[in-house]
């Protein structure tokens, strides 16, 4: 599962103000309009390289767990925050999914697929306009530390309540456990809309079919 341990490897303050997305007003694919994104590129799915439709596939499996976890999280909440077997299932296959399949996923994208596209999109102009440049990579990799963040602590939360024998004290961590994973669920839905809407195509205008063949063949060592 997610632990303290992997969280401690990131400073989630510090990243962001390295990249200047503490201040960046105008950074690429920032709400409110988040679902809506600007000069994006359309192209099918099935006219995508081999190694972006494997990235939408692992996608698509997770989103199968993440739709399995909301459902439980918010029936946890209308039970009065009573297990049952289904809801207690869903919660461990969502936290295994994220161990065994969002952080290998992550660190996957971002050795293999950003660092090219990150200098792919800076030459192409596609960036902030501040004094830092900041891409579509940065957001993204912004979302893969936000991920561990928040999914350590809706583990930790969920775990802690039930070991805590005040009642009002134990209620008010699940409330909080609740939000911190509707928190978590939104933010997963929405990074895998961006990268199977926006940065996979832009990945596909901007790569080349030669370096895509590189990137298969690492993808394949992964």
């Amino acid at each position: 599962m997610i632990t303290v341990r992997e969280l401690k490897k990131v400073d989630p303050v510090t990243k962001q103000q390295e990249k200047g997305l503490d201040q960046q007003e105008d950074s690429p694919m920032d709400p409110p309009a988040a679902y809506e994104e600007p000069g994006k590129v359309d192209i099918k799915k099935e006219d995508l390289c081999d190694s972006l439709q494997t990235f939408m596939h692992e996608h698509e499996e997770m989103l199968k767990v993440v739709t399995a976890f909301e459902k439980g999280i918010v029936d946890y909440k209308t039970n009065g925050y009573k297990l049952t077997n289904e809801i207690n299932e869903a919660f461990g296959n969502f936290f295994k999914c994220l161990d065994d399949d969002l952080l290998p996923h992550n660190r996957k994208e971002e050795k293999i697929l950003f660092p090219i596209l990150n200098q792919k999109l800076i030459e192409a102009g596609e960036h902030s306009k501040g004094h830092k440049l900041v891409t579509a990579i940065d957001v993204m990799e912004d979302d893969h530390v936000k991920f561990i963040q928040l999914g350590a602590l809706s583990f930790n939360l969920l775990g802690l309540a039930s070991r805590i024998v005040d009642e009002r004290s134990k209620i008010f961590v699940l409330d909080t456990a609740y939000e911190t994973s509707r928190e978590l669920i939104e933010l997963l839905k929405l990074h895998i809309y961006r990268e199977d809407v926006t940065l996979f195509p832009l990945a596909q205008k901007y790569i080349s079919k030669e370096e895509f063949e590189a990137i298969q063949k690492q993808m394949e060592k992964f």
